[in-house]
């Protein structure tokens, strides 16, 4: 049994290099700024094909790179909130795996949040993919819509 006094639940936000990706960091900030707890940024670096002669170490050293640059930019903006307690953690291999893996690990995430695409098509892979799995995932998921302003989020959280 988990002591209240002492949980501090997390809010996973992916960070996929979408615009719509802040919206889902911007949410998560500021309901941790309002009642406590943890944002945890995830990026999934994707293993890359086969090509040979080093060249995938080579791609999957620019992956790293491009996910710990993308990890600093959202660190920058949680660092103007203030107040926030901020975990990151950069994966490889498949992100819908390596999501529902972070989740299952660390039992303090309490929270999955993504942002739907600003698209008139579809909600965005990730949300499409974690709505269709919500039934096995153990946490429960907020979904933001990618066209929310900064503002909208703020004053819903």
């Amino acid at each position: 049994m988990v002591d209240i006094a002492e949980y501090q639940r997390k809010f996973l936000v992916v960070i996929d290099g979408t615009v719509e990706c802040d919206r889902a960091v911007t949410f998560a900030a500021y309901r941790v700024h309002r009642t406590g707890g943890t944002v945890v940024l995830m990026s999934v670096v994707e293993p890359p094909d086969f090509i040979g002669m080093g060249v995938e170490d080579v791609l999957r050293a620019e992956a790293v790179e491009q996910a710990e640059r993308d990890l600093d930019a959202r660190l920058q903006r949680l660092k103007a909130i203030g107040n926030v307690k901020v975990e990151s953690v950069v994966c490889e291999g498949s992100g819908f795996e390596e999501i529902e893996r972070v989740i299952n690990q660390d039992r303090a995430i309490a929270i999955l949040v993504l942002a739907a695409s600003i698209s008139a098509e579809n909600p965005g892979p990730l949300v499409q993919h974690f709505a269709n799995r919500a039934h096995a995932l153990p946490i429960p998921m907020t979904i933001v819509p990618g066209r929310m302003t900064d503002e909208e989020i703020i004053a819903v959280c």
